[in-house]
């Protein structure tokens, strides 16, 4: 993928032009004696997720980051401006970069080369003098050296100084002395081979989408910078290059939406050693927002001071906007208002980020609010002041979003309990369960008063409670919170859990733990399940995260022969059954409502613990899911049906 030609507004330094020291004396800078070691690899492979979080998919794909990230730090100071990750057919993984290559001359310290002391030692690297790196992401020298004690073998090439060097290592140990490969001519750059090792992740196949991801997002951070992906065990490859870098990744974000105005606000500054760069572009019909921060390439999910820092200056600065040109129509504008909408990315890169937790969730460094803050305000209110268009239509977007906040406001009352195990608040229809505690309850939510009935009939009052679902829910990709809270359907639920709503939600007052979406296995049930998903994303995202939101699964087929009655979960489980007994005398019956069933056999199938299936919701990439939401639930007609073009042929259990 190349880039495009965009306009955007560049208020970055003036003008100004940065003095630059000679690349002959800056690779001078860069030798075995700038290796600082602060100290043994056992522990990495004794405790693996201290370092890289878990040892599941996730921290597999960490491993490919933490070698890319090392390239990146090569980048960013100027010195790299390719890097080639491969898949190789074995299942290793080559990351090839055009950097200065790691040291190989003897460490004065330890006597041995210095990408031997990278590769084996904690806390080892470059990075510590801010000398051979200003900033950086990786895990502060302890990244390439994890990645080779969770290796069952790692090879590193290195190009340098006319020379090609290679060196093998085994679970992190060396098995060869650095070796003098042949002459390497001009190039320069460091080429790590590593094979994940089965003895200590659950998986070790790579996905090739989950890298795309990773490797689409570093160029849109690092703008100029050429990165391509291969895959040899098949045939797949990318190649993602951005001129336009975080203007386009607001533009790839926002791509298929109405955009309140064309081109995204986009500037940047350098302040007190730290690098501030934001893009940002509202959505004309959207009501969510997706705002993105990153510190030194590292998404930051959790957020942290950059974020913090960007917030206050968002709403301090269209507040101040807003009331210089009488714009706010006299309501009272909060930040949330000014953030309805919004698509933005904040990425700063500073020297000496701390983040919390090894695998960097959220930025710690107290000082970058206020930079960020600072910069937002100055450039953010400049922007405004040259583009009243902009101004104008943000600040009407705000408003409305304040009115509907205070008709909201009104609406969540209705949906307020008195205390956890108070009855008056709570919705009509809900049979409640006895016990009190929420780990041991669960809510059963049912599609239709039939079958909410048989469930009531059917269930074990100890710790199952029914919540009967009338029809549809209201879809709140489409609608405002304020006219949500107006559906009769979703004030129960809120109701019967108990936690609030959107920014009142509070997880730890949930009555249940076990909240499990009970439908029919048709079309209208299928549909009701994306409703109520879409609900439960949006505006209790943490009930997911918590792994409280569970689907039942009721059986497709009922099969009676004789006597006897057997179920079917899936296809395959019917065809076993039928080629035991045989299809002689058998009486084959699709169950596609829940109200098909009696009590008893919904309890048998479906309700009880110890013969249930359940599906449990998760979150595995919150970028894809907004994506998948805002096509398949959201106004716009034209994405939605390019989907479902595209991926028909992959639909299963078609209700025809």
């Amino acid at each position: 993928m190349h880039s495009k030609d965009v306009k955007l507004y560049d208020c970055s330094n003036g003008g100004r032009i940065m003095e630059k020291e000679s690349i002959i004396d800056k690779k001078r800078l860069y030798d075995s004696d700038k290796i600082k070691v602060l100290e043994g690899l056992s522990a990495v492979r004794k405790r693996p997720s201290m370092y890289i979080g878990s040892t599941d998919e996730n921290g597999l794909h960490h491993l490919v980051y933490e070698v890319v990230d090392n390239s990146i730090d090569e980048a960013m100071e100027g010195y790299c401006d390719k890097i080639d990750v491969t898949i190789n057919g074995d299942g290793s993984v080559s990351v090839d970069d055009n950097g200065r290559g790691v040291p190989v001359s003897e460490h004065p310290q330890y006597g041995r080369p210095g990408v031997e002391i990278v590769m084996t030692k904690l806390h080892a690297g470059g990075k510590f003098d801010r000398k051979s790196y200003k900033v950086s992401g990786g895990l502060h020298g302890v990244g390439v050296s994890v990645v080779n004690a969770l290796s069952k073998w790692l090879e590193v090439e290195v190009k340098r100084e006319g020379k090609i060097y290679y060196q093998r290592y085994e679970r992190g140990t060396p098995v060869t002395d650095l070796i003098e490969k042949e002459d390497g001519g001009k190039h320069t750059g460091t080429c790590v081979t590593f094979k994940a090792d089965d003895e200590i992740f659950e998986t070790v196949e790579f996905s090739f989408s989950t890298l795309k991801k990773r490797m689409r997002e570093l160029a849109f951070l690092n703008k100029g910078l050429r990165i391509s992906l291969t895959d040899n065990r098949g045939d797949e490859t990318c190649e993602f290059y951005y001129e336009g870098g975080i203007v386009e990744f607001v533009e790839y974000l926002n791509e298929g939406r109405e955009t309140l105005h064309p081109e995204p606000i986009y500037f940047k500054d350098r302040s007190n050693g730290v690098h501030v760069e934001v893009a940002m572009q509202y959505l004309s019909e959207s009501y969510n927002r997706d705002i993105m921060p990153f510190a030194n390439n590292i998404h930051t999910i959790e957020g942290g001071t950059h974020l913090t820092g960007f917030r206050a200056g968002l709403t301090n600065t269209l507040k101040k906007y807003a009331e210089m040109n009488d714009l706010a129509q006299d309501i009272e504008l909060s930040g949330n208002d000014f953030r309805e909408g919004l698509t933005a990315i904040i990425n700063v890169k500073l020297p000496e980020p701390q983040f919390e937790g090894q695998t960097k969730m959220k930025l710690g460094n107290s000082e970058i609010r206020g930079i960020v803050q600072s910069v937002l305000s100055e450039k953010l209110l400049t922007y405004l002041e040259e583009h009243p268009d902009v101004g104008s239509v943000v600040i009407s977007k705000a408003v409305t979003a304040a009115k509907a906040r205070r008709a909201a406001k009104k609406a969540k009352e209705l949906t307020r309990r008195k205390g956890v195990l108070g009855s008056a608040d709570l919705p009509g229809k809900l049979a409640d369960c006895s016990n009190p505690d929420p780990e041991r309850s669960e809510l059963y939510l049912v599609e239709g008063d039939s079958a909410g009935g048989s469930a009531k009939q059917g269930r074990d009052r100890n710790f199952q409670a029914i919540l009967p679902l009338r029809g549809k829910i209201i879809n709140v990709e489409k609608a405002r919170i304020d006219k949500m809270l107006e559906n009769k359907e979703i004030r129960s639920i809120i109701s019967a859990l108990g936690t609030g709503v959107g920014e009142d939600f509070d997880v730890d007052e949930a009555r249940y733990h076990k909240l499990i979406i009970m439908t029919d296995a048709d079309i209208d049930g299928a549909h009701i399940r994306t409703l109520l998903l879409t609900f439960f994303y949006r505006y209790m995202k943490p009930l997911i995260e918590e792994g409280y939101l569970y689907m039942a699964q009721p059986p497709l087929y009922k099969i009676k022969k004789g006597g006897g009655v057997r179920y079917a979960y899936d296809e395959s489980e019917k065809n076993e059954i039928l080629e035991e007994w045989g299809k002689r005398g058998v009486s084959l019956q699709r169950n596609k409502g829940l109200g098909e069933m009696n009590p008893k056999e919904l309890w048998e199938t479906t309700m009880d613990p110890d013969n249930r299936i359940l599906a449990r919701v998760t979150i595995e990439d919150a970028e894809k899911a907004d994506e998948l939401f805002d096509i398949l639930m959201g106004k716009e007609v034209a994405p939605r049906k390019e989907f479902i073009q595209k991926n028909a042929a992959e639909a299963t259990n078609i209700d025809l």
